[in-house]
């Protein structure tokens, strides 16, 4: 650490003298249209360097076609660049100074812009079209080798979290695509950081749409971005892949595979992957690749267990995870015709994890306490396949086709010790289990919409059918000995064998339409009939000794058929203005519901109508501000498992039985936001507020007897509620390509009711936490790259009852990952991370730092990499955490991913034969 804080501070010495050389300069001016004289809003002004067209700074005009180009540098002249999206560019060079008044530049409307053709020469680094951003992935220097997320953390506005998750002005990136399609997954890792930024051309931000708003023309609600990478136009024809294999201490190892194929509008690709490392296999980051924690890419997992990407999980939530992957993409397009893109995976996953708790459980008049020890084993079989079809049968209808198929095999072995004390310490009871389950699930889905339009003002039809048929198949066998203490003790052993045929079928219809009353205001009439059946059998036998055999165990078992028809007419007025977008909408939800159960003999019936409301606006305010407001009603209806009332017994200690008399639950959901970036000052703030108030929230009610055996049901309550608010503030400095400073600021705060039950006593906690984070990345001329954040957490949690102490307690949360490219061809790599938790009980481990360093040479013209790595170089990696409830406290421990080393080798290859590619004869391995 003491040689990083040297080298840290020669840089930041040579930082200071550098910019004593440089030289802060301000250009004043206006553009406007040639032939009207009228403002030219949103034209893109940039000063590059004379030499090698650096890019130094760049801005764009405001309504009134007025900029002011502001930057520092240390050189004596540049070029200036004027260009605007259907205008004739123009260029200057010119001395610079401290004020320039450059006055009226007048631009040329093109004759004729062609579709899909950049102009030779023209580097805009940023263009707005309407509602898109655009940003030319070469206008930002990055090194040789670097990915798209590289890139994509040099571009104003734009922030790429230590688990790759991306955001642009605040609002999350929910999806990236390429040349306009699904790249395998709509998760935005798995392109981010497996594509190389020597193949994309353009980089185009906009508000995720809807199918609907997609067919329409209509702009998203702006509470995600979707990125959409454009290859460049001589990497539209080839290939371009990547292996990977690594072996290391303690039998750990991971190899992976990538091979995409592109053909213009045509893209095959190909992924394989196996590790034992928590690892998915779908991330070739050179440096951090190979690691099992958050800092891994193209899914979301931890670094104590589970992973996915898309719908598609591996592992069971928690442990270590050996898994094995194989997966195919494809996609193609003919604009105006179809596009089409679909993905097969099949994987296999084994986990275990081995877990310890510590839970107060707090009554009325006094509190208990459960010790928990579990060991787990289990393994799955995953297939899944989805697609995407949309067919345009001419200009004013469309087709789409969506479906996904899923089929899952999965075992597993849970063994379990539990014990329960009272407040002094006594022994009241105990369980011990050992619980094997096999299963299969089996999912279809599909939707299919018709979209028409009817005129040219916005009138249209849209008519949907969706279907999701799911059987859930599985087999369990218990083992337990519960013993009770005291008074009258006693001794109970179950050797219990469930089975379980469940089948879900959900079917839906619906129809919208839309009346235009004027150019930006209409009406939208909505109707929606869906149906849901489940039929469920539950068949649980208990061992005899006497005969040897499983006697069926009516009282357990149950057959019922669970019915649910909801019919919902709805209507709505909005604008599609210049400045003001909003919309209004009122639906009327009605519910039956329906269910029998053949063995209990049981039946209810339950019927609901609700009025519910919903809103949005959106208002720019100009000058990149746009203020947004949001309240959505939704109605949750009581599960099967919450109504039908029957005993569950799977947990000795904890007996579950449902209460057919509830009420259906609604959940009322405000949510604000303001959104500021000045493009001028690199500054960009957002705030953000929401409120969650849940009216009849659905809740468990427990009863504790005198041996502490817990039954629990279910029941409607009013009073809880979650409210949230925070503010996201980033400032960008640069320097020619000196160097670039990004700084964060994204402090928020939380307070949360939770209202139960438990022996007939309402039970209530109100929870406050403020979590204050400070981040900040400096790259010193691509060969080191400095990312610190600091996160604290205040939390605060008071109960209603005298009895219980309130909680309080602080957690630290400290990165720190440096990056080295010097001296060159040798990669050097440290992410470190030290996590504080003041709050967890005695024999739990409060504090730890976890250090993952790499150390790699790129060979062969940067074509291959060897590279050692050693995840948790401290051994300290731990997987603890507290929560609280309206009814507990609780402390967990599990297993967690401990130190290994690791050796491997990265092999980049391509070969692009496109128009104008430098490579056109023959293959060679990529440079990146």
């Amino acid at each position: 650490m003491r040689k990083n804080y040297i080298h840290f501070v020669l840089i930041l010495l040579f930082f200071s003298f550098s910019s004593v050389q440089a030289q802060d300069f301000l250009v004043k001016g206006k553009i406007v249209d040639a032939a009207t004289g009228s403002p030219i809003e949103a034209a893109t002004i940039y000063a590059e360097t004379l030499r090698d067209s650096t890019l130094i700074t760049y801005t764009i005009t405001n309504s009134e076609g007025i900029f002011a180009l502001e930057g520092r540098t240390a050189y004596k002249k540049a070029r200036l660049a004027f260009s605007s999206n259907g205008f004739t560019p123009q260029t200057r060079e010119v001395t610079l100074e401290p004020v320039m008044e450059i006055g009226t530049i007048k631009m040329d409307e093109r004759v004729q812009e062609l579709d899909g053709i950049d102009l030779v020469g023209e580097r805009v680094p940023i263009t707005v079209k309407k509602d898109t951003l655009e940003f030319n992935a070469d206008s930002f220097k990055t090194r040789p080798d670097a990915t798209v997320e590289d890139v994509l953390k040099k571009l104003p506005g734009v922030e790429v979290a230590s688990d790759g998750t991306i955001t642009v002005n605040g609002k999350e990136v929910n999806q990236v695509l390429v040349n306009g399609q699904v790249f395998f997954s709509t998760d935005p890792k798995v392109a981010t950081k497996s594509l190389s930024k020597d193949v994309i051309s353009k980089i185009q931000i906009t508000d995720t749409k809807t199918k609907e708003q997609e067919f329409i023309g209509e702009s998203g609600n702006g509470e995600t971005k979707t990125i959409n990478l454009t290859l460049k136009e001589d990497k539209n024809k080839g290939y371009m892949g990547r292996l990977s294999g690594g072996y290391g201490t303690d039998d750990r190892y991971q190899a992976n595979g990538l091979l995409n194929y592109f053909n213009d509008t045509e893209r095959i690709s190909v992924l394989g992957s196996s590790n034992n490392i928590n690892n998915p296999g779908f991330s070739f980051d050179e440096i951090y690749e190979m690691v099992g924690n958050s800092r891994g890419g193209g899914v979301r997992f931890n670094r104590n267990g589970a992973f996915s990407i898309g719908d598609m999980s591996f592992g069971f939530g928690e442990g270590i995870v050996t898994s094995s992957t194989i997966g195919g993409s494809y996609a193609n397009q003919d604009k105006g015709k179809y596009k089409v893109d679909g993905n097969y995976f099949y994987a296999y996953s084994d986990s275990y994890n081995d877990e310890r708790t510590s839970r107060e459980n707090i009554l009325p008049d006094g509190s208990f306490f459960t010790d928990t020890e579990s060991s787990f084993v289990g393994g799955t079989i995953s297939n899944q396949a989805a697609a995407n079809l949309e067919f345009d049968i001419n200009k004013t209808t469309r087709i789409t086709v969506q479906p996904n198929l899923s089929v899952n095999n999965t075992n597993s072995s849970n063994s379990e010790n539990t014990i329960s004390t009272d407040e002094d310490g006594n022994l009241i009871n105990d369980n011990t289990s050992l619980q094997v389950t096999d299963g299969f699930q089996r999912n279809f889905g599909n939707r299919l919409e018709i979209m028409k339009r009817l005129d040219t003002l916005g009138k249209y039809v849209r008519v949907y059918f969706n279907n999701d048929n799911r059987v859930s198949d599985s087999e369990t066998s218990l083992n337990s000995e519960r013993n009770i203490y005291g008074d009258d003790p006693s001794q109970v052993l179950l050797n219990q064998r469930t089975l379980i045929d469940n089948s879900n079928d959900n079917y839906e219809l619906g129809a919208s339409y839309r009346q235009p009353l004027n150019k930006e205001l209409y009406l939208d009439f909505r109707y929606s009939y869906e149906k849901n059946e489940q039929q469920n059998q539950r068949t649980v036998s208990d061992f005899d000794e006497l005969t040897g055999e499983y006697i069926y165990n009516m009282a357990l078992s149950s057959d019922f058929d669970f019915k649910v028809n909801k019919h919902v007419p709805e209507v709505g007025v909005g604008s599609n203005g210049k400045k003001l977008r909003f919309n209004l909408r009122a639906r009327l939800e009605g519910n039956r519901l329906e269910n029998e159960d053949f063995i209990q003999e049981t039946s209810f019936s339950k019927d609901y109508s609700n009025l519910l409301l919903s809103s949005y606006a959106n208002y720019d305010l100009g000058n990149n501000k746009r203020m947004s407001f949001m309240y959505r009603s939704q109605l949750q209806v009581p599960s099967i498992n919450q109504m039908q009332p029957v005993l569950n017994v799977s947990n000795p200690l904890n007996i579950v039985q449902g209460n057919p008399n509830l009420d259906p639950q609604i959940n009322h959901n405000f949510y604000l936001n303001f959104n500021n970036y000045n493009w001028r000052e690199r500054t960009g703030i957002f705030f953000w507020s929401s409120l969650d108030i849940n009216e009849d929230r659905i809740v468990s009610s427990t009863t504790t007897d005198e041996d502490f055996i817990r039954t629990t049901t279910y029941q409607n309550v009013k009073g809880n509620y979650n409210a949230a608010m925070g503010i996201n503030y980033s400032k960008q400095i640069k320097k020619d390509s000196l160097y670039t400073l990004k700084l964060t600021f994204r402090p928020n705060a939380s307070i949360n009711k939770q209202v139960g039950f438990t022996n007939g006593a309402q039970l209530e906690s109100n929870s406050f936490a403020i979590r204050p984070s400070a981040g900040l990345l400096f790259n010193y001329k691509e060969m080191l790259e400095i990312e610190p954040e600091y996160t604290l957490a205040v939390n605060a949690t008071r109960y209603n009852l005298d009895n219980v102490e309130d909680v309080d307690f602080t957690t630290h949360n400290l990165s720190f990952k440096l990056t080295s490219y010097w001296p060159e061809n040798l990669v050097w790599g440290n992410d470190i991370t030290y996590s504080y938790n003041g709050n967890l009980g005695a024999g739990f481990d409060k504090d730890a730092i976890f250090w993952n360093m790499s150390l790699g040479v790129q060979m062969f013209k940067k074509k291959a990499t060897l590279k050692v790595l050693a995840y948790d170089l401290l051994n300290q990696n731990i997987n603890t955490r507290r929560t609280t409830g309206q009814d507990f406290i609780q402390d967990f421990q599990g297993t967690a991913l401990r130190r290994y080393f690791m050796g491997s080798l990265t092999i980049k290859f391509d070969s692009f034969g496109g128009k104008g590619a430098p490579e056109k004869r023959g293959g060679r391995f990529m440079r990146l």
